[in-house]
């Protein structure tokens, strides 16, 4: 086999170096966008001889590689995306965070782990192998979107033209789970976590409207409290913890790998889905977030100056809704927890949970395959992806869809996607490349 191209680390220097942060598209513009799109044709340019772009909206890329078996058999889809968040400027960051210094055997910047890093282990796969002559047993589509980010339209619009063309991809695998050390807080060893579906995404404005004035004769409820009143009743218990089918088949792998009195508690937390939520809503942070969906409230307004009332507040609050529920249970539970009539409660923007994706089938053992080759005993381990991606939209009508990015992230790594010093590992970029290079060579 091809062993990777020197360089990669210098090349996703490049790709970092372009600010393509989506969220500041009308202060930045669409330059560095159409400037990332040059750029990969110019690294990867069997990727654009070899294989067939289409342009969907604005930012939506789709390569179609023709493989040597019958459509019918239905394609697999590589999906990452090129923008990446803002950054703020008030950050302590070691190196700049669009600089693109590689330093150490690391590389360091935005979007070197979220969702950059990712994206070229998938180009440069298909790169050498278009450079050894392989031409795959399925066809293979690479599904790259510039707004991921902001929630934007590019992976919805390729799903969509591929759905209308009557293709349902065999397998789909886009970012998400990583090659992590110590799984769970109990757990010690490593295990490439697998998102086997995601939690749906809810925006909700709270506002409520109140006698404006001056502030030193309050009434005993003014807007801005009986907003505050709401959004502290809706804490952590507001949805009751249930552990999915996912969590319960996560529990039972990581049990088989684990030694001493843990394995046998994972076994029993495996078997009982109730005492899995009790146990995981305890433990707090990511084992809670896995069991239950979550409430956060991200932004509030209201008031003009310090010393005048407002005669109107509002709350912004994001939920991740659990697998198992909906949007519209969602609402309601919000509505009955606040109590206060006057409080409006809208919804700004809502996706359903995903469904989950089986372990059972030829799909997950072909993703267990290829880690056989890109990190040798390390197992392939399913969860449920707390964050949104752009897969959701091809999850509503593919059956095996897989979150899951091949790139060794350490606890600080992870820390840093959407933080400060995002960095990723060299190493960790070519095991990722021999990932996706094995997952296209055994489709047959």
């Amino acid at each position: 086999m091809t062993e990777p191209r020197p360089g990669i680390a210098e090349r996703l220097s490049q790709m970092i170096q372009l600010p393509t942060v989506s969220a500041e598209l009308e202060e930045r513009g669409p330059g560095p966008f159409e400037d990332f799109v040059t750029l990969i044709a110019d690294l990867y340019p069997l990727v654009h001889e070899k294989l067939t772009l289409e342009r969907h909206t604005d930012f939506g890329l789709l390569f179609h590689w023709a493989g040597s078996g019958p459509a019918s058999d239905g394609p697999v889809v590589l999906m990452a995306h090129y923008d990446v968040v803002p950054v703020d400027e008030s950050d302590a960051w070691t190196h700049p965070p669009f600089a693109g210094v590689v330093s150490g055997g690391v590389v360091y910047g935005r979007g070197a782990l979220d969702d950059k890093g990712p994206l070229i282990v998938v180009l440069e796969a298909v790169e050498n192998l278009l450079a050894d002559g392989f031409v795959p047993a399925r066809d293979v589509y690479l599904s790259f979107g510039g707004n991921e980010e902001t929630y934007g339209r590019a992976a919805e619009e390729i799903a969509r033209v591929l759905r209308d063309r009557g293709i349902v991809p065999w397998l789909v695998v886009d970012e998400g789970g990583a090659v992590v050390d110590a799984p769970l807080p109990f757990v010690p060893g490593r295990a490439a976590m697998i998102g086997v579906g995601e939690k749906g995404v809810m925006t909700l404005t709270l506002s409520a409207r109140g006698e404006g004035g001056h502030a030193s004769a309050p009434p005993a409820l003014t807007a801005v409290r009986r907003v505050a009143r709401a959004v502290d009743r809706l804490g952590p218990t507001t949805f009751r913890p249930r552990a999915s089918k996912a969590i319960g088949r996560m529990l039972s792998q990581l049990g088989a790998q684990t030694p001493g009195p843990a394995r046998h508690l994972l076994r029993l937390l495996g078997s009982a889905p109730f005492l899995t939520g009790q146990v995981f809503a305890a433990l707090g942070g990511e084992p809670a977030a896995l069991v239950r969906t979550t409430v956060a409230p991200t932004m509030q307004s209201g008031g003009t100056a310090a010393n005048v009332l407002p005669s109107q507040a509002t709350a912004t609050v994001n939920l991740r809704i659990a697998l198992g529920e909906t949007t519209q249970q969602t609402v309601l539970r919000v509505r009955r927890r606040i109590r206060d009539p006057l409080v409006s409660v809208i919804v700004e923007e809502a996706s359903e949970p995903s469904p989950e994706s089986s372990t059972d089938n030829v799909q997950f053992a072909l993703l267990a395959d290829a880690l056989a080759v890109s990190h040798p005993g390390v197992p392939a381990v399913p969860y449920v992806m707390m964050a949104a991606t752009d897969s959701r939209h091809f999850h509503r009508f593919a059956p095996a869809v897989y979150r899951f990015a091949p790139l060794d992230m350490s606890n600080a790594q992870r820390a840093s996607i959407h933080g400060v010093d995002e960095n990723v590992e060299i190493a960790a970029l070519e095991r990722g490349e021999r990932f996706h290079r094995a997952l296209l060579e055994r489709l047959g």
